[in-house]
């Protein structure tokens, strides 16, 4: 029992913030020849396995920095995933690579024992569950989950899951995990802004029953249509990204999902989105997508107010009728604002003088940590809606809009938040609601009807009404546009488009780093209460943020040209990295005598920015960059050239309260 409360001790107070602040390189582990494509600590956490483009696995002695043991792994090309499989008592290694075959080592006699080669294209990832020996599934870009039973006399694999049933061939799977605490659910990441959650122990119920049904071996329409059971799938997407899936594809900017994992109380999935940011679902508290919004024929106005597709219900003082947004009716009660303690009065008026500096990113950090202290209060939710607007990267408007709708839930009457709402929809493209939002707001506050602002506001919606009569014909089909395919070979499923229909909003969005360049860049959760969320990045560095907050607290340069792996020791404050540098390096907290080390990034917020204009950044662009030459208009303006500016300056809208 002692044993186990010190252990409890050490893993609540192992990623503490002055930790934080001091944690540098340790040292590199030296012993491949090629890129270091992933990392895997055993449960102990006493070894640590790599993969790397040289097809060699080397299990290391990361606290006393020893290479155990090296040895080819029978692939021939890059490894990008690595296993310890459970219960083998770290005898058995898994390896995934890009010749499309899954391989079984036995470490204690270096010998590769079993391959596997049912995938058709690259295996991207492997997961394994201690609930189920022996068994283990993998990802790859044929679309394709399998799942493989080594207790099986043949030693195949089985198709879990077969995304192209759903998404049209061109689907790849990029990741996989499986919950640490509920080893039933897996998570999948693949190409597109969503990602799936799967009940395995449904699916196999599933097939078992198809089976043993008189009609088994006779294969009906239904039987294809429905590959998989009702509720075994539940898809999570940040909000605003269906909507934006036509422009990025316009700018051959590519979202895909590279990385998934759960929290280690299995209550979250963190997801690192390739071509975007890293976000945070919790799987308890779910809530749909703020601007989830329907065909017109789909539901009447009765079924909406049921409750059966409300965006988030009347708590946003928001109801999704079938012609879109409008705020809750009739001038409702202000509610009484409590004053805020001192302290937080000091924090906020800090936060307004970043904002009055044009310091947008200091001023969304500070109303963060005000906001963590006081969730229940509309100015501070009001003022950080103001500096996303004015920030403008990727996604900033539409966390502008959900805070617009937490302000005007707890105070109906907050004026700047009802504008801000309709200035958010009109940048987010829902130029309909937000014609009706504003039109809302122009009945709540009559006498703001005819101001600068609201005539600005009026003007850019017309204009932009007026550009999209010519292009209507974009509207027809039958389903939202937001959800639709753009290709032939897209072909997306009805199945598919009730699965995304019923998608998840995220809780927590984490900005700075860059993911553009790479399809297995990593974010994890560090520390064992998950207190901080770190990531890699195109710029070689890799960043930490505070979960809570989602503020950025620590960059380090951790590869001379891209971080992709990133994982946390399961018990101590210790973390391993790798990239394209063919080194694995390991980080902890450094003594206090010792003097800061170079690798700490000091400029956090030029990191950010030069992030965002490498995301938004032509892909030639970026290619010429990582290549050495210096683009004149990459290095320099302002950040995040997706989202349009606000032609609009008026009182209404601009300065925090």
């Amino acid at each position: 029992v002692q044993e186990r409360g010190a252990l409890g001790f050490e893993r609540h107070y192992h990623v503490t913030d002055p930790f934080i602040r001091r944690l540098g390189l340790e040292a590199e582990l030296q012993g491949h020849s090629g890129c270091v494509n992933c990392l895997e600590w055993n449960e102990k956490g006493d070894l640590l396995a790599s993969g790397s483009d040289d097809q060699h696995t080397i299990v290391w002695d990361p606290l006393h920095h020893k290479k155990l043991l090296s040895m080819h792994t029978g692939h021939t090309a890059n490894i990008f995933s690595v296993k310890f499989l459970p219960h083998s008592g770290d005898r058995i290694l898994i390896t995934g690579a890009a010749d499309s075959k899954v391989h079984v080592h036995d470490l204690t006699v270096k010998e590769t024992i079993h391959m596997f080669g049912d995938h058709t294209n690259r295996v991207k990832r492997i997961a394994t569950a201690p609930m189920w020996p022996n068994t283990f599934w993998s990802a790859a870009e044929d679309g394709l989950i399998r799942q493989y039973d080594l207790r099986e006399n043949s030693k195949r694999s089985e198709v879990l899951i077969d995304l192209t049933e759903y998404c049209g061939q061109l689907v790849e799977a990029k990741c996989l995990t499986v919950n640490p605490q509920d080893n039933n659910y897996l998570a999948v990441g693949a190409s597109g802004p969503f990602v799936r959650l799967y009940d395995i122990r449904m699916i196999h119920n599933h097939r078992k029953s198809m089976k043993q049904s008189p009609s088994a071996g006779v294969h009906t329409f239904c039987d294809r249509q429905k590959p998989l059971p009702d509720g075994a799938a539940q898809y999570y997407v940040a909000g605003h990204l269906p909507v934006k899936l036509p422009d990025y594809n316009n700018r051959l900017r590519v979202l895909v999902a590279t990385y998934v994992t759960f929290s280690p109380d299995g209550t979250e999935l963190l997801v690192n989105m390739g071509g975007e940011q890293v976000y945070l679902f919790d799987l308890t508290y779910k809530q749909r997508p703020y601007t989830f919004l329907l065909p017109k024929k789909c539901h009447t106005s009765g079924e909406v107010q049921n409750g059966k597709t409300s965006t988030n219900g009347v708590s946003n003082g928001i109801h999704l009728h079938s012609n879109g947004f409008r705020l809750a009716e009739g001038r409702a009660h202000v509610s009484p604002q409590v004053e805020l303690p001192p302290y937080l009065e000091r924090l906020k008026q800090q936060a307004n003088e970043a904002f009055a500096c044009q310091l947008w990113t200091q001023a969304i950090q500070l109303y963060s940590k005000a906001v963590q202290k006081a969730p229940n209060n509309a100015m501070l939710y009001g003022n950080r809606a103001a500096a996303y607007m004015k920030r403008k990267w990727d996604g900033d408007h539409y966390d502008a809009l959900r805070d617009c709708l937490k302000a005007i839930s707890l105070n109906p009457c907050h004026l700047k938040a009802h504008f801000r709402l309709a200035r958010c929809l009109f940048e987010l493209k829902y130029v309909a609601e937000a014609l009706e939002c504003l039109d809302d707001f122009k009945g709540k506050f009559p006498e703001q009807a005819h101001s600068s602002a609201c005539d600005a506001l009026d003007r850019d919606i017309n204009a932009a009404l007026f550009s999209k009569s010519d292009n209507a014909e974009d509207k027809k089909g039958g389903g939202p546009i937001r959800l639709r395919a753009t290709g032939r070979k897209d072909s997306i499923s009805e199945d598919e488009m009730v699965l995304r229909e019923r998608s998840y909003d995220y809780k927590f969005r984490y900005c700075g780093h860059c993911n553009t360049t790479t399809d297995i860049k990593e974010a994890n959760f560090f520390g064992s209460n998950a207190q901080y969320i770190v990531s890699g990045s195109d710029d070689g560095s890799f960043f930490i943020w505070e979960k809570e907050t989602t503020n950025l607290v620590r960059v380090l340069q951790g590869d001379e040209s891209i971080v992709n792996c990133l994982q946390p020791h399961p018990s101590y404050c210790f973390l391993a990295t790798s990239g394209i540098d063919p080194v694995v390096r390991l980080w902890n907290p450094r003594p206090e005598s010792e003097t800061l080390n170079g690798r700490v990034v000091v400029d956090m917020e030029g990191a950010s920015q030069a992030n965002q204009r490498r995301m938004n950044a032509d892909p030639l662009e970026v290619m010429l960059l990582n290549m050495g030459y210096r683009i004149t208009g990459l290095t320099s303006g302002g950040a995040g050239g997706s989202d349009d500016e606000d032609s609009s300056e008026g009182q209404v809208q601009c300065r925090p309260s």
